[in-house]
Formats: structure tokens, C-alpha cells, sequence
């Protein structure tokens, strides 16, 4: 069977380009969706400063709702109690324990301008005792390494400090200069340089009793605790001395839940939440938010793994459907000659495998390439950081190889499931002819497919958030597809109507081309079918994006009061006493700070325990004066102590109405149960959850504020007049490391949209490449196996150009098919997009997309047809019917 496949290839090749391109495509988008999901699962992050502890302990930061849901990274520093310290540096093959603390540093250099300082000014300063466990200037780590070299000596009183050598280098001073930095919100201070380190991303080292204090560990929440602990371990001890402190950690629970029943009820953490790491585990530790990265790298590529499997399935069947549409007649002569129904499917798989696997060699290869592509884009972007690299292994490869071989498989014997039943004799006689009447069960099946894209359009008018607009997308390729199914019956009732009103007058070309219509339905359908799902994937992806993006520019331009904003994104964060300052400051009316963070909602849906990971603003009552936020009930004026304010869809869907208690995870781990006090409307431009400052600063990793909203005494807060600004301006160049812009950015362009906005557009331009290119195949190789009709017609004394006339019609009718069908089946569910986002009954975006659509669709269409056209008539027809494929 596999020799009778191969001699049926060899003169199909035209036909099977088709199929090769399509599986070479599908091969690299699945391989390049496979990495990303094992990265997101298996990629190991580097320890970074902490290359040379051999062992790290820290709390977990990661949630766990159970069964076979993933773990959700939990970004803030939550804490480790000191007292842990000592007893594990008493564990047999422990050489050093130490607790490293961070916190935020800024260095400014002679001029004033802000230094960079290790991998994130948050947590850029330390205390020197952590000096032990940093990489060695090699990037050395584990066992044995000497550590990294040290210029000077170590920090002795309040104002010395340690410094690596990039930010020696950077400030320009060396050891017994001095700098002047801003550490955890104090005001800038000249510090005296005792020594220079040099090691990757030291940061800032101050004395143990300094940065102690720096990092509040004195007093408060966090009173005796570190950040993390690491370990130093003896030769080959590492894994031994790791079940040591496992097993002391054990015994600490006890202890620990004691010390946790004298705490509010409220705010508790379950277990000790602590965790070890060796080896690559260690990177987990030491950067919480590279975790939260890789978790995203999940969520992307189970997002983009449905619309991309269905696309692909849906490009390689039709492929398929081509190639083995053009062997009819040859699979009939052999059930005339005695192959039995499952021999003629066998051929037909067998066809299609050998041909699938010659185009998994590239295309997987492809795959990883497109991955690593991907990834540039989302660092770039600044989505994923620089240090988490993708994995590579095999898996991805052996996953798509099964995919696609099972994909080849089924949509191979499907193509070839009518020929192989027919009876011989009508088998050969239908194989140069379609059946007249298209399966009634196929016809079904599409309007059933396209009722329930219908029902699902509905969605954005019950939920006004990304999910609800990812539906539109989903509802135009699942109504895309129906129409594929029902295209034949649609096509041919279609091709009926215009041929009783073609015009008796109608040139022969124009007779002929709707004669092939209404005799190749299902050939003209699967062509228009392709068409269509292009003009649909376009529109409603496109279109989606850029409606959600447009709908929350509105509510943040509405809701945003204020119109300048204050950060300091080289000081880890706005230090102490600025938004006094700000708000003394001349021709300011209100300012109020803004800070951004995590939270965790675990909910109940359908009986089953859920958990959504939200981004969450922490505001104080002033927020009120800078933000509208369209409450809706209850009033941000009560956003204190233990309370919340949340968007109006999750209020709706999770009954959170005002006076009830939520139950939230923050950031860094801590159960509440804060009381909501307001529900408000622009929740897709702010976020669905608001925390009260009092509840969530102090489980933020720096506890300082972001930002300041700034409301001048202009006109409607839009902006500030010369002399406010020129206040303002004073203001930031009298304090270094501040940044001043606008607090909105509603006139900005596509250059400053979100991150995940240009993630969709990027998929968006893969995969319609992917189609665009497929659709040409396929035409090309349709038109192609029509060398015997092309032929026979000039036998019959139509001329060359009567018969470029024919084709150049028929192109004409496909495209103009293909852009109504496709308009048709956007049109609804993009207005009920536009209703549930921006209350009219039409989308946002640019209007030069529809013609360049239609200039495309119309392009392929012309040219894909004309070629093979020009190509098939340089053969004489006698030839062409002597050697017919």
C-alpha cells in the first residue's frame, strides 16, 4: 500500500504542495506553542546574586489551589523568621547561614542623575553579611567557588556602604569616595564607599544593623525576619544538608502555628510557607517575579494553543480535501479492479503521511526558531525578563508529531471516505463529476455550528472584560467553520439564483464561470471557505484587540481626574514625605498616591474551587479626587482599614455587593477577608479590584508608594498651566531620581498600548501568514488539476482568451463570495462587541483594514487562479489530455 501512495505522489505534486505547506505551517506554529509551554513549566531560572548559596530557604511563593491546576506565582517578598538562622547554621555540614534582606536603593551620580543598581532597584540594597552568598565574578557557583573579590573593606556605621563594580563604574567612585544615595524612601544622603565587589548584581550592601533597619526589621509587621536564608554547605553535602533543614522545618511548624493562633483570624498565612531550593530551584527563590513571568508563558500558550490547532486542522483538511479530490478517479479504478473500502482510505492516510512527514523535517526546526522569535518580542516588550530563558527539549517535537500525524490521518480517510464506499462503476462515474446534492447531515451540522457562534457573540454584552471580547474572536472561526460545512448547499442554491437571472445576453465566459459554479459546488466552497475564515480571522481578531484596547483608553481618559503623574522609577519607589511635598507645591488642587500589585480571588464556579489572578491599584479615600472610577454604590471615601472596593462585572458574577467580606489573597501570600465598600464601573480600564492602602502596603515588597496622581487648578484637572508646571518642573529637578508625565495617555498611539496587545497582533500577523499562504496553494493546485477541463474546452473551440475570461470570472465570483460571506458572519458578533464595549453597534479600529482585506483577498484570488490558467494553456490540449494527472 505504501508503494502504490508513493507512485500515486509522484504525479500529484502540484496538489500535495498544498497539503506540505499546510502541515510545514502547522508543524512550526504547534513546536513554537509546545516550547512556550515547557518553558512556562520546566525552564529554570538563574540565581542571580545568589549564585553562591548552595542552598536557599524562603517562603513559598506560589499559591496552590490544588488537583490539576498550576501553581500562580505570587510576585511581593513575603518573610522568613530570623530566628531560623541560627539553628540551621547548626546543622551538620553547614559552613555559613545567613539572612539576606532587600529593599529599594536609588544611586545618583555627580550630576544627580540616577545610577542603574543590580537587576531592580526594589530590591537593590542588602545587608553585607549577604555578601557570602553572592556569585563569583565568573558566574562560578555551588561547592568550592571563592566568591566574589572584594576592593576595601566592609561597611562599618550608618553611612558606609558596599557597591558592586557596574555601579562603581557607573557613579564614577571608588573605594573611600563617596555618593549620594536614596535608600527605602529616605531622603537622599551622601554615603561613604568602604569597598567595591566585584560580583553581578550586588546592589547596594549597608551594615547588618543599617539595612535592618532599612528594611524595617526592627519593628512592625516584619519584625525579626529576613527575606530569605542562604545556606553554604560542605562538599557533596548539598542534598543531605537540604533533607536536614526540610526535616528542621517540620519541626518549626508547631511552633509556628502557636505563634499564628495569637494573630487575627483575618490575616494568616497556612503552614510555615516555607520551601527549599538546590541546584536550579534556587532562581524560583530568588526572583518571585521572573516566577510570575514564567506562569504567563502558560497562560499565553494555552490561550493561543485552541485558535491554533483549529485553524491548523481546519487548513490542513481542506488541503487534504484538494489533494485527494484530483485522485478520485484513480482511487475509483482501483475499487473497479477489486481494493477493498479500507485499502482505498489506507492509501489514501498513507499518501498523506509520507507527504506530512518530508514536511515535519523543517517544519518543526521552524518551530523553534518561531518560538525564540517570540520570546526577543516579549522581552522587548518588557513581558518576560531578560534572565528566563526558554527550554528546548523534545517534547514539543514528539507532541506535534502526534498531533499532526493524527490530524493527517483522520482528515485524509474523511477525504476519502466517499469514493471508498461508492460502488465501483458509480464510483468511476462520479470521479470526474461532484455529487449534485451535498450531504443534508454536513448542511446541519454548519448552521448548527453557526447558531452557536451566534449564541456565543452574545457574551461581551454580559461581560465587559478581555475574556468577553475573546469570544467575538472564537464566534467568527466557529461560524466560519459552519459555513465551510454548509458552504456546497449554500454555494450551489447561490449559483442557482444567479443563473436564472443571468441575462440572456451574457457572454459565453460569463455562462461558462457560472456553469463551473453551480457543477463544482463543493471545489468553489472549500476555496470560499478558506477565503472566508482569512476575512474573519482578521477582522474579528484585529477588531477585538483593538476595541478592548479603545474601551479602556476611554475609561482611563474618563476616569483619570488628574493630569500629571509623579514616579520614581530609578528609586524603587517615591520616597518619604514626597506627597506632602507635592501637595504643597504651587498650583496643585489634590494629589493622591497610586500603587500597583497582585491579588488572588478564590471563588466557586459550577460547584468547583476557581482562583483569578487580578492586577490591583492600592489608593487611600483621596484617591477619589484624582480617579472616577464610575462607582456605582457605596463610596471610596470608606477605602480604609480592612476594605475594597471592586469592579461591577465580578461584583455581579461573584455576588460581591457592598457591606459583604471577600475572600482575597494578597500579593505576598496573606489570607483576607476585607469588607467591600464600593463597586464601580471602569473596571476594565482600572483593574476589577481597588485595595485600601492600610490593608495591603505593608504585603508589598517595598511598602512605598508607585505613584502620585497629580490634580492641578486648571480646568477639569487636564492638564497643568505654565506656571503649575514650571512649579512642577522646580519640583522634580529639586529631587533627583523623580520622573513627571501625563497621567493619562488616552492621545497616545499603538506604540504605547499594552504588552498583551501586541502579543494578539503578533499571533494575529503569524497566523494569517499562515492562512494567506495555504489559500494560495490551495488555489493554485484547484486550478491546476483543471488542465484536463481547460483542455477539453479548447478542443471544443473556446479560445485561450474566452477561457481567461471563464477563470478570471470565476476568480471574481470566489473573492466576491468570500468578502460577503466573511462580512456576514463578522457583522454580528462585532456589534454586539462594540454594544458591551463602547455602547454602539460597531467596533474600533482602523478603517484602511476592511480595504486592505478586500485588496488581498482579491489579489490571491486573481493570481493564484490566473497563473496555473497561463501555465496549463502553454500545453497543447491533445497533450494535456494524453498525460492528465
Amino acid at each position: 500500500m505504501l508503494h502504490i501512495a508513493v507512485q500515486m505522489a509522484r504525479h500529484r505534486i502540484s496538489a500535495l504542495l498544498a497539503v506540505v505547506c499546510a502541515v510545514l505551517g502547522g508543524a512550526a506554529l504547534i513546536t513554537g506553542t509546545g516550547v512556550l509551554t515547557e518553558s512556562g513549566l520546566r525552564s529554570e531560572l538563574p540565581p542571580g546574586r545568589l549564585g553562591g548559596a548552595d542552598i536557599l530557604v524562603s517562603a513559598d511563593q506560589t499559591f496552590r489551589l490544588g488537583g490539576p491546576d498550576l501553581p500562580i506565582a505570587l510576585p511581593e517578598r513575603a518573610a522568613v523568621p530570623a530566628s531560623l538562622i541560627e539553628r540551621l547554621a547548626q546543622l551538620p555540614g553547614v559552613t555559613a547561614a545567613v539572612g539576606d534582606v532587600g529593599f529599594p536603593v536609588g544611586v545618583l551620580d555627580a550630576r544627580g542623575r540616577v545610577v542603574p543598581v543590580g537587576e531592580d532597584p526594589r530590591t537593590a540594597g542588602h545587608n553585607w553579611s549577604s555578601h557570602t552568598l553572592l556569585a563569583s565574578p565568573r558566574g562560578e557557583e555551588g561547592p568550592g567557588t571563592d566568591g566574589p573579590g572584594i576592593d576595601g573593606r566592609k561597611p562599618a556605621g550608618s553611612r558606609e556602604i558596599a557597591v558592586d563594580s557596574a555601579v562603581a563604574a557607573a557613579a564614577g567612585v571608588r573605594p573611600g569616595g563617596e555618593i549620594r544615595v536614596v535608600a527605602a524612601g529616605r531622603p537622599a544622603a551622601e554615603y561613604r564607599v568602604s569597598a567595591v565587589i566585584d560580583a553581578p548584581g550586588a546592589g547596594v550592601l549597608f551594615a547588618d544593623p543599617t539595612a535592618a533597619d532599612l528594611a524595617r526589621r526592627d519593628d512592625g509587621s516584619r519584625a525579626g525576619t529576613v527575606d530569605l536564608i542562604g545556606l553554604r554547605t560542605e562538599p557533596g553535602t548539598t542534598e543531605a544538608v537540604a533533607e536536614a533543614v526540610r526535616a528542621e522545618l517540620r519541626d518549626h511548624e508547631p511552633r509556628a502555628a502557636e505563634s499564628r493562633a495569637a494573630e487575627s483570624r483575618d490575616t494568616q498565612r497556612p503552614g510555615t510557607g516555607l520551601v527549599v531550593a538546590t541546584g536550579a530551584e534556587r532562581g524560583d527563590l530568588a526572583a518571585p517575579d521572573a516566577v510570575a513571568a514564567r506562569s504567563l508563558l502558560i497562560l499565553l500558550a494555552s490561550s493561543l494553543a485552541g485558535i491554533i490547532l483549529l485553524i491548523t486542522g481546519f487548513v490542513m483538511a481542506g488541503a487534504l480535501g484538494v489533494a485527494i479530490a484530483g485522485q478520485r478517479r484513480e482511487l475509483a479504478l482501483m475499487r473497479a479492479v477489486g481494493a477493498t473500502p479500507k485499502q482505498i482510505r489506507r492509501i489514501a492516510a498513507s499518501q498523506a503521511t509520507v507527504i506530512a512527514a518530508a514536511a515535519l523535517v523543517p517544519g518543526i526546526p521552524l518551530g523553534y526558531l518561531l518560538a525564540d522569535l517570540f520570546r526577543g518580542l516579549l522581552v522587548d516588550r518588557g513581558v518576560l525578563p531578560e534572565a528566563l530563558p526558554l527550554t528546548f527539549g523534545p517534547l514539543p517535537a514528539l507532541a506535534t508529531t502526534l498531533l499532526l500525524a493524527l490530524a493527517v490521518q483522520v482528515s485524509a480517510r474523511g477525504a476519502a471516505w466517499r469514493t471508498s464506499r461508492m460502488p465501483a462503476t458509480e464510483a468511476v462515474a462520479e470521479s470526474r463529476s461532484e455529487p449534485r446534492h451535498p450531504s443534508r447531515l454536513r448542511t446541519r451540522a454548519g448552521l448548527l455550528l453557526v447558531v452557536a457562534a451566534t449564541t456565543l457573540s452574545v457574551v461581551p454584552l454580559l461581560s465587559r472584560t478581555a475574556l468577553g471580547a475573546t469570544a467575538t474572536s472564537i464566534a467568527g472561526i466557529i461560524a466560519a467553520i459552519g459555513l465551510a460545512l454548509a458552504g456546497p448547499a449554500l454555494i450551489r442554491r447561490l449559483s442557482d439564483t444567479l443563473a436564472r437571472r443571468l441575462p440572456a445576453g451574457a457572454s459565453p465566459a460569463t455562462w461558462l464561470a457560472m456553469s463551473n459554479v453551480r457543477g463544482y459546488a463543493i471545489r468553489i466552497a472549500g476555496v470560499v471557505s478558506t477565503l472566508t475564515m482569512a476575512v474573519v480571522f482578521t477582522l474579528t481578531y484585529t477588531l477585538a484587540q483593538t476595541t478592548v484596547l479603545t474601551a479602556t483608553t476611554d475609561d482611563v481618559g474618563t476616569g483619570t481626574l488628574a493630569g500629571e503623574r509623579l514616579t520614581a522609577p530609578g528609586l524603587g519607589g517615591l520616597p518619604e514625605g514626597t506627597l506632602a511635598a507635592v501637595r504643597d507645591t504651587s498650583g496643585v488642587r489634590e494629589a493622591a498616591p497610586v500603587t500597583g500589585t497582585t491579588v488572588l480571588w478564590p471563588y466557586e464556579q459550577l460547584g468547583d474551587p476557581m482562583v483569578e489572578s487580578a492586577s490591583a491599584m492600592i489608593l487611600t479615600p483621596d484617591a477619589r479626587d484624582v480617579l472616577d472610577l464610575d462607582v456605582r454604590s457605596g463610596s471610596l471615601a470608606r477605602l480604609t482599614g480592612d476594605t475594597v472596593a471592586v469592579g461591577s462585572d465580578v461584583a455581579r458574577s461573584r455576588g460581591a455587593s457592598v457591606g459583604q467580606r471577600i475572600l482575597l489573597i494578597l500579593g505576598d501570600g496573606t489570607h483576607v477577608t476585607p469588607r467591600v465598600v464600593a463597586v464601580y464601573g471602569r473596571d476594565l480600564g482600572f483593574g476589577p479590584v481597588v485595595l485600601s492602602r492600610d490593608l495591603a502596603m505593608e504585603h508589598t515588597t517595598t511598602r512605598l508608594d508607585q505613584s502620585i496622581l497629580i490634580r492641578t487648578d486648571t480646568e477639569a484637572g487636564v492638564g497643568a498651566s505654565g506656571a503649575t508646571r514650571d512649579s512642577l518642573a522646580a519640583f522634580v529637578s529639586a529631587r533627583p531620581g523623580l520622573a513627571l508625565s501625563p497621567a493619562d495617555t488616552t492621545g497616545a498611539g499603538l506604540e504605547d498600548a499594552p504588552p498583551e496587545v501586541w502579543i494578539n497582533l503578533a499571533t494575529i500577523v503569524v497566523l494569517l501568514g499562515y492562512l494567506l499562504l495555504n489559500i494560495a496553494n490551495k488555489l493554485t493546485a484547484t486550478t491546476a488539476q483543471r488542465r484536463t477541463e481547460i483542455a477539453t474546452l479548447r478542443l471544443n473551440g473556446t479560445t485561450p482568451r474566452q477561457i481567461r475570461a471563464m477563470m478570471r470570472r470565476e476568480a471574481a465570483l470566489i473573492a466576491t463570495a468570500a468578502l460577503t460571506t466573511g462580512l456576514a458572519v463578522s457583522v454580528i458578533p462585532l456589534a454586539l462587541l462594540g454594544v458591551g464595549f463602547l455602547d454602539r453597534p460597531w467596533p474600533a479600529g482602523p478603517l484602511w483594514l476592511l480595504p486592505a482585506i478586500a485588496l488581498t483577498i482579491v489579489t490571491i484570488s486573481f493570481l493564484t487562479i490566473e497563473l496555473p490558467t497561463r501555465r496549463a494553456l502553454l500545453t497543447a490540449p491533445a497533450e494535456a489530455l494524453a498525460n492528465r494527472e
